[in-house]
């Protein structure tokens, strides 16, 4: 199976889910949006699934990224063609934006481990079948989407409500990280230090390398879980989650 991966930019790459992926024998085309010389596929028909991953630029900014439209337009194109299709944070966001539904600045940034809830249609979702009722999960945004007309809320939070909905069966949009490794928390608290001083003070950084820890070595099995999900929903699953063991 071969999988259009868009990655705006280096440092918030596929993560665990690269390594989820290889393991499955999947095939993954990565088009690096940063790099001048990248571009993106014209269709995705060449392709049995779509996933898009976040990004420090905000979905709306389609006049600095120009790209974006056509991003966009593969997500509605893969929506059409029933291919299975997942965004995180900012690939979230423009599946939102690609549906007609609002993005923008969330009244509460988030940065760091939050609690979410699934709502009952969460609870029944493949996606986050075998999973608790409520987890932590890691965040790091300032933008919000609201939730395209038809969609359905999977998970939300208490500092940002919408964090995880479906657009027909196998469009999935995420506002949080599950795909982070520790080293890619430790990345982007260096890159990105001047945000998170801002957003928590000059202790905020050590607490987070803490949390991140402890949060690592608690939450294993969820992880574990999720990445199974996730894996079975891009391989074309349907909603009969009882396929999907349980152990």
């Amino acid at each position: 199976m071969r999988i259009l991966v868009i990655q705006h930019v280096a440092i918030e790459d596929l993560g665990l889910l690269g390594a989820a992926f290889q393991q499955r024998g999947f095939e993954v085309d990565i088009r690096l949006m940063e790099d001048p010389q990248v571009f993106l596929s014209p269709s995705v028909k060449p392709y049995g699934a779509l996933v898009i991953l976040g990004g420090p630029m905000g979905a709306y900014e389609e006049d600095r990224y120009p790209y974006l439209f056509q991003v966009e337009r593969l997500i509605r194109e893969a929506y059409h063609a029933g291919l299975p299709t997942l965004g995180v944070c900012l690939g979230g966001q423009l599946i939102a934006r690609a549906f007609g539904a609002w993005v923008g600045p969330s009244m509460v940034k988030e940065i760091g481990w939050y609690r979410i809830r699934l709502t009952e249609e969460g609870k029944s979702s493949p996606l986050f079948a075998g999973l608790p009722d409520d987890f932590f999960v890691f965040q790091w945004h300032g933008d919000t989407f609201a939730l395209p007309k038809g969609a359905v809320l999977l998970a939300s939070g208490d500092s940002c409500r919408n964090q995880a909905f479906v657009y027909g069966e196998r469009i999935f949009a995420l506002q949080f990280h599950l795909e982070v490794t520790e080293a890619m928390v430790a990345l982007w608290s260096e890159v990105y230090r001047e945000e998170l001083l801002r957003f928590g003070g000059a202790a905020f950084p050590e607490r987070l390398r803490e949390e991140t820890k402890r949060r690592f070595e608690e939450d294993r099995d969820i992880r574990r879980r999720f990445l199974e999900n996730l894996c079975w929903v891009i391989a074309g699953g349907s909603r009969g989650c009882g396929l999907l063991s349980g152990k």
